[in-house]
This record gives C-alpha cells, sequence and structure tokens, in this order.
C-alpha cells in the first residue's frame, strides 16, 4: 500500500475508499500531534480546531466524523461550514486555533472527497507529520482525555474572511473602489465560493454576473468551474463583460479569461502581479517562486524585467515553504495555485481574482492587454493510465525504456523547449508535459513520450 496522504491531503470516492470510520480515525490521529499544549499560549485551555468544507454532498457526513473524533478527543470545534479552503486557513491563524481541517476534494469530481489539515497559523503540514499521523491511525489513546470537546457553529466568521480580503487591496483615488467600472463574471464551480466569491467582488466595486453559484451537493466541477474555461468564456461574451474568473471546487485557485473569452492561466496572472509588485518596489527580494511546470514564456518576462526565478517541486506546499525560507512575498503554479504571503499561507482564489482585477483596472488597461505581458509557448500535457488502474507509477518512472525516451526528446528540443514526467499525487496517472516552440512538435514529442510511459505501466 502506498502513502496515504498525496500532495493535498488524502482523497478517494467518498464512502467507498474515504469512509466515516477513516475521517474520524485521521481526526483522532491528527490530535496529539497538532494539538501540543506547549504549542499554545494557555495550555490551560482546552485545543481549538476549525473545520470548514466545500459544497459535495458527502461533506456532511465526513464532517460530523470528524466532529465526533476531534470533539471526543479532548478538542474544541469551530464549525465553519460552506467556506473557501484558504479561509479555512486563515481563520487557523485569525482565531489562534491550533490546526485546521479542511473537507474538499478540489477539482475532483463530486463522488470524490478528500481530508487536509492545516497547523497552527494556517500554513499545510510537513509530510513528516503527515506521515506521523498515518502511522498513528488505530492507536490506542495514550491516556485520559480531560473532558469532551464543544462543537460551535461558527458561520459568522465567513464576514471576517471576506473582511480580511477586501482589506488587502490597494486603496484607490477618492472614493473609487478598486474595481469600480467593471462588468466582472465569476464562476464558482457550485462549489465553496458561491456566496464569498461574488459577494467580494461586489463590495470591491465590480458589477458581477454569478454562474456556477447554485451547489446542490452533485453539481460541482459539473462542465464549470477552472477544469472548464470554456464555459466562462461563452458567459463573458453573452455579457459583453470586461473579464471572467474561474474558480476550482474548494476556491484555493483562479483562472481567468479577457474581454475576448481568450484564457490566463496562473503563469500570466503571476506576471501581472509580479511587474505591479516591482513596479511600486513591494516585490521582495526581486524575486517570484514557481514550479518546475512554469511556462518558459513566464520566465522570459521575468528575465527581460529584472526578476528572479525560483522554482521548487509541484505542489503549493512547496511554493510556500521556499517563500518563507527565502522571504519572499509572490509565487504560485501555472494551474492558477497563487501565493501572496503577505495576506495569505496558501494559494486564494478570490484573493487572487481581486487583485488581478485590481492591477489591470488601477493600470487602466484591458485584461486582454494585460495576458500579453508575457509570451506562452506551446504546452501539451498529457496524462497516462496503465491498463490496470494499480499500475505502479513509481517503477515506470524508473524504467529505463521512459529515461532513454526522455534523454532522446530532451536532446532534440535543446535550448528551445523542455520536457517534465511526473506521477500525479492525487490520480493513478503519470503526467508527461512537453513544452517547444512549435505546437506541433511539442504534441508530436508528448506523444511519442506518453506511449513509451503506457508501456511501462502496461
Amino acid at each position: 500500500m502506498g502513502r496515504l496522504f498525496g500532495t493535498d491531503g488524502v482523497r478517494g470516492v467518498a464512502g467507498a475508499e474515504l469512509t466515516a470510520r477513516l475521517a474520524m480515525d485521521l481526526a483522532v490521529a491528527a490530535v496529539p500531534l497538532l494539538a501540543s499544549a506547549a504549542a499554545r499560549p494557555s495550555a490551560a485551555r482546552r485545543p481549538v480546531a476549525v473545520i470548514g468544507r466545500d459544497s459535495r454532498a458527502s461533506g456532511d457526513f465526513l464532517e460530523a466524523a470528524v466532529v465526533a473524533g476531534l470533539a471526543s478527543s479532548g478538542v474544541d470545534v469551530l464549525r465553519l461550514g460552506v467556506i473557501p479552503t484558504p479561509g479555512v486557513a486563515y481563520l487557523t491563524g485569525a482565531f489562534d486555533a491550533d490546526f485546521g481541517v479542511v473537507l474538499s476534494a478540489s477539482h475532483n469530481p463530486a463522488a470524490d472527497n478528500g481530508i487536509k489539515f492545516f497547523g497552527r497559523g494556517g500554513v499545510k503540514l510537513l509530510d513528516e507529520t503527515e506521515d506521523a499521523i498515518e502511522a498513528g491511525l488505530g492507536a490506542p489513546c495514550d491516556g485520559e482525555i480531560d473532558g469532551f470537546g464543544r462543537v460551535t457553529d461558527a458561520y459568522s466568521a465567513h464576514e471576517t474572511y471576506l473582511d480580511h480580503l477586501l482589506a488587502t487591496l490597494p486603496a484607490s483615488e477618492g472614493d473609487r473602489a478598486p474595481l469600480a467600472g467593471m462588468r466582472v463574471v465569476v464562476d464558482c464551480a457550485h462549489g465553496a465560493a458561491y456566496s464569498i466569491g461574488p459577494r467580494a467582488l461586489r463590495r470591491a466595486g465590480a458589477e458581477v454576473i454569478a454562474i456556477g453559484a447554485a451547489p446542490d451537493g452533485l453539481n460541482i466541477n459539473a462542465g464549470v468551474g477552472s477544469t472548464h474555461l470554456e464555459t466562462i468564456a461563452a458567459a463573458v461574451a453573452e455579457h459583453r463583460a470586461d473579464a471572467g474568473l474561474a474558480f476550482d471546487g474548494d476556491a484555493d485557485r483562479c483562472l481567468a479569461v479577457d474581454g475576448d473569452g481568450h484564457p490566463l492561466d496562473g503563469d500570466q496572472i503571476l506576471t501581472v502581479l509580479a511587474l505591479r509588485l516591482k513596479r511600486i518596489g513591494q516585490l521582495r527580494g526581486d524575486a517570484v517562486v514557481v514550479t518546475v511546470m512554469s511556462n518558459l514564456g513566464f520566465h522570459d518576462a521575468m528575465r527581460e524585467a529584472g526578476i528572479a526565478v525560483i522554482e521548487t517541486p509541484v505542489g503549493d506546499k512547496h511554493v510556500y515553504a521556499a517563500m518563507r525560507d527565502g522571504g519572499y512575498v509572490l509565487g504560485g503554479e501555472q494551474s492558477g495555485h497563487l501565493i501572496q504571503l503577505e495576506h495569505a499561507t496558501t494559494g486564494d482564489g478570490v484573493l487572487t481574482g481581486l487583485h488581478l482585477l485590481a492591477a489591470v483596472n488601477s493600470a487602466g488597461i484591458p485584461v486582454s492587454a494585460a495576458a500579453k505581458l508575457m509570451t506562452r509557448y506551446p504546452q501539451v500535457l498529457l496524462n497516462v493510465r496503465g491498463d490496470d488502474e494499480r499500475a505502479d507509477k513509481d517503477l515506470a518512472m524508473a524504467d529505463p525504456a521512459v529515461a532513454e525516451a526522455v534523454t532522446a526528446a530532451r536532446a532534440t528540443l535543446g535550448d528551445s523547449g523542455r520536457v517534465l514526467l511526473r506521477p500525479s499525487g492525487t490520480e493513478p496517472v503519470i503526467r508527461v508535459m512537453v513544452e517547444a516552440r512549435q505546437s506541433e512538435v511539442a504534441e508530436e514529442i508528448a506523444s511519442s513520450l506518453a506511449a513509451v510511459v503506457r508501456l511501462a505501466m502496461s
């Protein structure tokens, strides 16, 4: 059996792989590691955890299981209900809670769900801490519990998070709101931001058309959200909007489209934010942190602007770690997970969307002009599955034939492109990414590599 925790918590089909029993056991196992009395300002009080979830129907029973596990272990629980994942991270710190828990499977289908933890201050856990939680599953309780925890509904904390988001925006001249004069379509993926997303944009001054904002527990990410930009592109055209923002199911990422429906990925949004911070002297270290998936065009744009690029493995927790260690304030992923460390400890889709639109609006340029601040190289990404869902990704990655094919592909591309293979941390696939100046070249090499990987996984 492989590691239970993936790149972003524990995920699986709700009720099958991710059961109520597993959810409760994970909660119980996390308490000794995340609720240490030594870490609390007042060791006399009970530990406190905040818990939030996205809109999946399975979130009801999984939340009940986690709450039961925490309260039975002596932890006071603040229940936030349906709220973006970054909202849980922020409120973990704002409430000085010992830790936070999120129930979400992000952009995955409604049948899936997941559990992830934030440590004190709202930061993602180290791999070693996750491994220790996994090792503690089923362990007997160490000593007696000094009273059971209390469970409190804290839905009013949504306003605290919303106030925080708006307070991060730069001040505008006079009484003009940061997004005044903008018509914006926002696609909430029928997910966690279905209420907070549109409200934040309206309070920032935009005229807002909300789609994907009617969750029923089963429609999350179904043809909407950041994985279906064609939906918001059509809505932007229909409403003649200036721009569109698309969140994923838990709203920790944001992608955008301009007024013509052309998409902006995380690299392009990051370019807009980086250049603005550089211009006003607030880009600490004159550097930005990205993952190895970042487009070569982004690197070119940063080089021209005199901005250094720090690379990390895929995963926003790696981006966060590099930002924290290096003292940098901006980083993110092509997928739309962007971290503005002065305002958040994790990717925050609503925060990203607000700052993107505010930057464009203050500059007096259309979003289409902002998108052209970097030239995007053609990039092909293929997800390769083996014939058997249990195919070993690690064995395939170590196959000599795969290594030989990668070496040959890199030699063919030279400095005009690149190749990246990585096993997914959330799905039974290997991701093959090829980037080149010509899309035909990228597609041909990616297809050839995918065939070799598929054979190695069979």
